[in-house]
């Protein structure tokens, strides 16, 4: 069985959409990396830091989908990471209200000893400086290495990031992030751009529109699945990424071919969480749910024509 180590945030979120509003509840990417992750029987940690405010019953949810948080640190008497914004009408567009660092300022990773031989990495959106930290930790480079990021850290860390970028594989990112990282428009050439910085694999986010993998002159494009009611986009992109990655390293295949499915994988776990706030959705998320709703993806997608 493969091993995956998740790098990231474990938080707070307080989030409002015109759907309606929440206190204080579970996020952090890495929350929702390693839930959507967890469908495919991986041996996964989550390496993050909390406050001694986090509920126990959190690290026990986690714990019982099998996820190692021993690698994740409660630090006595500090408080958790806490983030919150407002989504604007058509939930593409939102403002942040609040962003309180807490004990993720002074954060120090360290991997689980039983984890330093993982065979899959992913490093969720975070400093550039704690990514590298973690992948200097790991002795054997892994098989995959996947890396999130955003426009906060392209603004105010970027030779830190471009060092990173020198280091993994794959970058998973939004189609504004990768304009703004590459200085391209065209999509196309924004990955072609990216790639010279280091990642062989770029696969740009784009909410209810899909998703796109490019890999050298190879392009696929994944949609959306169109939903009814969509709550929440907060971990969308989290979820996608763990789904992608938890994908491949339950197949162990990380051929541009098999890359496909995995983008098809976390487009369609993305699809369950935004339905509720929070976590919620993927906690209590179904096998049965999860290949019925693959259906619809290949329904949606697949066509017959005959070309002369």
């Amino acid at each position: 069985m493969s091993k995956l180590l998740i790098v990231g945030t474990v938080a707070f979120d307080a989030i409002e959409t015109p759907f309606g509003k929440t206190d204080k509840i579970l996020g952090g990417a890495a929350t929702f990396i390693g839930l959507a992750a967890s469908q495919f029987g991986v041996k996964s940690a989550i390496v993050s830091v909390v406050g001694d405010d986090f509920p126990q019953g959190y690290l026990e949810m986690l714990q019982h989908k099998d996820i190692d948080t021993s690698g994740i640190e409660v630090v006595k008497g500090g408080k958790t990471f806490f983030w919150k914004g407002k989504y604007h009408n058509d939930l593409n567009t939102r403002d942040t209200l609040v962003t309180e660092l807490n004990v993720l300022a002074d954060f120090k990773p360290k991997v689980p000893e039983d984890f330093k031989n993982c065979d899959f990495l992913m490093l969720g959106n975070l400093h550039p400086t704690i990514q590298m930290d973690v992948i200097k930790q790991i002795p054997n480079r892994p098989k995959l290495v996947v890396l999130d990021t955003m426009n906060f850290w392209m603004n105010n860390t970027w030779d830190e990031l471009i060092e990173v970028l020198k280091k993994i594989d794959v970058i998973t990112i939004n189609d504004e992030e990768a304009r703004q990282l590459s200085g391209e428009y065209s999509l196309v050439k924004a990955a072609q751009r990216i790639s010279e910085f280091g990642p062989k694999y770029v696969v740009i986010k784009k909410g209810e529109h899909g998703a796109l993998l490019f890999h050298k002159e190879n392009i696929f494009f994944a949609p959306a699945l169109p939903l009814e009611e969509v709550f929440d986009p907060t971990g969308a992109g989290d979820t996608f990424a763990g789904g992608f990655i938890g994908y491949l390293a339950k197949t162990k295949d990380i051929s541009f071919e098999n890359m496909k499915n995995a983008v098809i994988f976390g487009s369609n776990l993305a699809s369950f969480s935004v339905e509720k706030f929070g976590t919620r959705r993927m906690e209590y998320l179904t096998k049965d749910e999860i290949y019925n709703r693959l259906r619809q993806f290949k329904q949606l997608t697949q066509f017959e024509i005959e070309l002369n």
